[in-house]
């Protein structure tokens, strides 16, 4: 299990070390290394926002831009199967792959980084949680149709 902070559009991934009982993080999402600790989470959220203060002020005394903004292009390999039941889940709700990858993808993030109030948020474990509402994307016997398997209609 893991936790994370937000502030300013950067995150950081927290963890603890119960041998030295302290709280630490590291910026997620650049190439930079910048880390911090503290004893409490009250002085933890505070050593992130000054990590996060002194990487942009670090950055903008060097003349390099801080990084942040992504692309927006994403390249990953899945399995046929796995290609073709978003293909079709795309189809079924009347979106692009495209479209509806986005907006699944976002979902999935947002239900992982965006904590109460920008702060500390608890993932639940990997055996209490599935992407897909019980039951979905089956054709059951009982039924005549199949339903999507993750509709984007909201």
């Amino acid at each position: 299990m893991f936790n994370t902070m937000t502030y300013k559009g950067y995150s950081a991934r927290i963890d603890y070390d119960d041998d030295g009982g302290i709280f630490f993080g590291r910026i997620a999402g650049i190439r930079d290394g910048v880390g911090f600790h503290a004893d409490t989470v009250a002085a933890l959220r505070e050593a992130f926002h000054d990590a996060v203060e002194d990487y942009v002020e670090t950055c903008s005394k060097t003349g390099k831009r801080p990084q942040k903004a992504f692309s927006g292009q994403v390249m990953f390999r899945v399995k046929p199967d796995v290609h073709r039941n978003a293909a079709l889940a795309a189809e079924l709700s009347g979106k692009s792959l495209n479209q509806w990858a986005e907006k699944v993808l976002n979902r999935a993030a947002e239900d992982l980084t965006q904590g109460p109030r920008g702060g500390l948020r608890r993932r639940q474990p990997a055996t209490a949680r599935s992407p897909l509402p019980p039951e979905r994307g089956v054709l059951r016997e009982d039924s005549k149709r199949a339903t999507p398997p993750y509709s984007t209609h909201e």
